[in-house]
């Protein structure tokens, strides 16, 4: 009994620790949407969201995008988020962090992906 009670214990842990790590969206200026595009410099495919550091015309933006099954089952595979991709994304900048996205959706080539 001792020993599932640490496992539950331990469970519990991960679970609250993860909760910690993602941000909320409240951070995000929901009123002011923006499209950006340009050239894929980094991508990350990977949890608790992918991103991808898109280099437009005056900076490059860190974009947060949607959790890399959702990407998946979406079609935006890891593939399409390649370094010197040309994409547009649509999204919220952060209130905090002026280099920020939150992407709403995604465009690279004539695929539009959904990701919220």
């Amino acid at each position: 009994m001792n020993i599932m009670l640490k496992g539950i214990g331990a469970s519990l842990a991960l679970v609250a620790s993860a909760a910690f790590a993602h941000h909320g969206w409240s951070e995000y200026d929901a009123s002011k949407p923006l499209q950006l595009s340009g050239t894929i410099e980094e991508a990350g495919y990977s949890h608790p969201h992918g991103f991808v550091n898109l280099k437009t015309a005056d900076k490059t933006w860190n974009v947060v995008l949607a959790p890399p099954s959702r990407m998946e089952n979406r079609g935006l595979s890891k593939d399409m988020l390649a370094v010197g991709t040309q994409a547009t994304v649509v999204g919220y900048q952060n209130r905090n962090k002026p280099d920020e996205l939150r992407a709403e959706r995604i465009t690279i080539g004539e695929k539009t992906t959904e990701l919220r």
